[in-house]
């Protein structure tokens, strides 16, 4: 484990697990793993209440499969809606087409649209869910120093408390306290020339049936985002250049936007506004020892195409398992793997999103479309520390590739009511699926420790020729051609493929199956 280098003490007892510093999406989503896994965990938040925001508005398909093992994916529907049409005006003439593109059907999930959810909505569905759980959020409790040492972390507030626990995730943003503690380098830039103001607010006299926006001369555009809701909000963004004032009061913003957009809208019951410059920076390292970093406070995007809120969403729910593993007595190895599948993750979307926002600049109908690319469905692990790139692999999937959704053709015992592979992967635990007579008895044998993540198993089909369509689909989707275990990680991923012939356990009496060791796979995946 890497040490860091003043890493002052944390004497004292640890009276919890894991102490995470921030209390937006990032934070809550790591909050929520945890607390279901039955790890111990506070969160503590600077401000003095919950975001109020629409800032991240797009939540990709990817994530929305997190959320659907979060138990939260109907709620975050529910409360969002489709992304309207762009409508681009010049002059009497307006200008409408698509701007996201849906993911195709062979790519296996029930998301395959970008979910238009402003920042306040999944915060809000987020805090919500972690209180059901009990832990509550502390908020207006800012870390002031942090300290830790071979055993613990010491987090002191500027009240004076002090929280112990055996680690501490900063979510705490670009300024993150965490970050500096464990003398992290935030690598990058800020253009403080490039500002835009966001405006959460009713627009009368503006229709709801289009994402409008005015190009003007010298930089000054606007545009106006209808948001989901009754109270007939939108996000307003105003493009102003470095030399232009800015006053945040309601009526200075009524007049801006009257001014760019037109002199019959009026800007009304506002709920928010800030200066937005971007930012585009990346941390050197994701962890110092028992510190460790993910959403904002690891990587800043631009908010073109919607990445940000969704790579740190993603981090947590890549974070949160191994953390209860190591906890549990796995290698404290498995913690270092997090940064090294998910900063190369990070680094790409920093260069897409810094991509599409040059987009944006030029307001023209190609630079402001969205493809299957931002989606975040093809992230993949494979090569990783998890997933050597000389494993076992299906015709169609690897480890470390995302695990896909699909329909389930049979219903047994093994999968009781589940209609889909997404509901056996759902909740905090690993998925072993058979395919075949041979690998349903390899899987009843299969070894697997008895602390940490549980491993659920399932025989999803006794055979591996299909007889109907429905079969064919799934087989063709995990590329199945012969008797085969698979082990999908608690987020998704897999994290071993294994021939029956080569299955843990497959080849041994029930009475022998608990003298042989674990698969070097699940060794590196579980506290065994």
């Amino acid at each position: 484990m890497a040490e860091s280098k003043k890493p002052g003490t944390a004497s004292g007892a640890p009276d919890t697990d894991v102490t995470v510093i921030g209390a937006g999406p990032a934070g809550l989503a790591l909050t929520l793993d945890l607390a279901r896994r039955g790890v111990r965990v506070r969160v503590v938040e600077r401000d003095g209440k919950r975001f109020q925001g629409s800032r991240a508005k797009g939540v990709q398909p990817r994530t929305l499969e997190v959320l659907d093992d979060l138990g939260l994916a109907d709620a975050a529907r529910a409360a969002g809606g489709a992304y309207p049409p762009m409508g681009l005006h010049v002059g009497p003439f307006t200008k409408a087409w698509q701007m996201h593109a849906t993911a195709p059907d062979s790519i296996g999930t029930p998301y395959p649209d970008i979910l238009l959810l402003p920042q306040y909505a999944t915060t809000t569905l987020l805090h919500d869910a972690v209180e059901r759980l009990g832990v509550r959020v502390d908020f207006g409790a800012r870390a002031v120093e942090i300290t830790q040492d071979e055993r613990a972390c010491a987090v002191r507030l500027e009240d004076g408390r002090v929280l112990r626990s055996r680690y501490v995730v900063g979510a705490d943003g670009g300024s993150s306290t965490v970050r500096k503690a464990a003398g992290i380098a935030f690598e990058g830039t800020t253009d403080e020339t490039d500002r835009m103001i966001l405006v959460d607010g009713a627009v009368d006299g503006l229709s709801r049936d289009h994402w409008h926006i005015w190009p003007r001369p010298r930089g000054r555009g606007i545009a106006a985002c209808p948001l989901p809701g009754e109270d007939g909000r939108f996000q307003i963004m105003i493009k102003i250049r470095p030399d232009d004032p800015v006053d945040l009061t309601a009526t200075a913003l009524a007049a801006l936007l009257r001014r760019r957009a037109g002199g019959s809208l009026t800007l009304r019951d506002i709920t928010w506004s800030s200066v937005f410059r971007p930012n585009i920076r990346l941390a050197e390292r994701y962890r110092n020892g028992r510190l460790l970093l993910c959403g904002d406070a690891a990587h800043v995007h631009t908010p073109a195409g919607a990445q940000g809120l969704n790579t740190g969403v993603q981090d947590s729910h890549n974070l949160g398992w191994k953390l209860q593993q190591v906890l549990a007595g796995a290698d404290d190895m498995l913690l270092d793997s997090y940064e090294r599948e998910r900063r190369p993750v990070a680094a790409q979307v920093l260069g897409r999103s810094t991509e599409l926002y040059e987009g944006l600049r030029r307001t023209r109908p190609g630079g402001l479309t969205r493809g299957p690319g931002e989606h975040q469905l093809g992230i993949s692990y494979f090569g990783g520390p998890l997933a050597p790139p000389d494993g076992p692999r299906t015709a169609t999937l690897r480890c470390g590739d995302r695990a896909p959704d699909a329909a389930l053709p049979e219903t047994t015992a093994a999968t009781g009511s589940a209609s889909r592979l997404f509901d056996l992967y759902r909740g905090p635990h690993f998925t072993a699926l058979a395919f075949g007579a041979g690998a349903a008895t390899a899987l009843a044998r299969l070894p697997w420790p008895p602390g940490g993540a549980p491993l659920h198993r399932h025989t999803v089909l006794t055979r591996t020729a299909p007889r109907t369509p429905a079969e064919a689909a799934l087989l063709t989707a995990y590329g199945i051609t012969s008797d085969t275990l698979v082990l999908i990680r608690p987020d998704g991923y897999i994290g071993d493929i294994s021939p029956t012939a080569e299955a843990p356990g497959a080849a041994e009496a029930p009475h022998e199956k608990e003298a042989r060791p674990a698969s070097p796979a699940i060794a590196r995946l579980t506290a065994g």
